[in-house]
């Protein structure tokens, strides 16, 4: 399995780099995580990508009807994407999956691959998804700086060990907390941006691949849940390292979601 690997020992004092999880057949863990039940998490969707040299997975966060948000290494060069809402598995059959094709998506126009500056691209539907009890849109962006000190969710299908390269079947969630960009630099040096956002991997909970684009999520008292990230990178120490994992930070990127959604 190859992977792009970002060391840049020149800005890292302890040489950890960061995996860029794209060209490896799966794509981008939640360790340290639990069974999800759709029906309490209806935003989460899989994403099967292809691309005119590979195939991959990621996952993505239902916004309105008929968009995906998901991470700009998710849809760079893509050709076709297979989109599965409705659905906490993969393989099992589920009446209440809904699955849909489609061509189109937006990078954003200042993504950069090899330090993942602008993370986030966007995948349109070919149709309106009817919203069910399985499948709904995310309540909303928030457009204020991530709150410290306060739980977060993370969600996807990937890798659940680093002995185990598959896909888990079910989805998990983890509960994780959110460090500082300037604790997140001691161990990516200057490359984390205040477009990034790093959670904790103190219980060895966090991404891995096959996880990349998935939401972090906030969850208010109200039942709302808001999309405050999108699963970006890990670190190249594995994913059962205690190594922080990063997100894209959705609220730096509120008005260019909504010039192309209208929402």
């Amino acid at each position: 399995m190859t992977v792009l690997l970002i060391t840049l020992l020149c800005l890292i004092p302890n040489t950890l780099g960061i995996t860029i999880p794209r060209e490896n057949g799966l794509n981008s863990r939640i360790i340290g995580g639990f069974d999800a039940n759709i029906r309490a998490y209806p935003f989460v969707v899989s994403v099967n990508v292809q691309t005119s040299l590979s195939r991959f997975f990621c996952g993505g966060t239902l916004y309105g009807s008929e968009w995906v948000i998901t991470a700009g290494q998710c849809v760079d060069g893509a050709t076709l994407f297979t989109v599965s809402l409705g659905s906490a598995t993969l393989n099992d059959d589920d009446p209440n999956r809904v699955t849909v094709a489609t061509s189109t998506y937006y990078l954003h126009p200042d993504y950069n691959p090899q330090t993942l500056e602008n993370d986030i691209g966007i995948i349109r539907l070919r149709m309106p998804i009817t919203h069910t009890d399985y499948i709904k849109s995310v309540n909303f962006i928030p457009s204020e700086d991530i709150p410290l000190g306060i739980q977060y969710y993370a969600f996807g299908w990937g890798q659940i060990s680093d002995s185990d390269s598959s896909l888990s079947n079910k989805l998990k969630v983890a509960y994780i907390g959110s460090m500082t960009n300037e604790e997140c630099r001691l161990f990516y040096g200057n490359q984390i941006t205040d477009n990034m956002v790093c959670i904790v991997g103190n219980y060895n909970e966090g991404i891995c691949h096959g996880d990349t684009g998935g939401p972090l999520i906030r969850a208010l008292g109200t039942g709302s849940m808001g999309l405050i990230g999108v699963a970006s990178f890990m670190s190249s120490n594995g994913c059962e390292s205690t190594d922080p994992s990063g997100f894209t930070r959705t609220n730096r990127y509120v008005s260019w979601i909504a010039n192309i959604t209208n929402m």
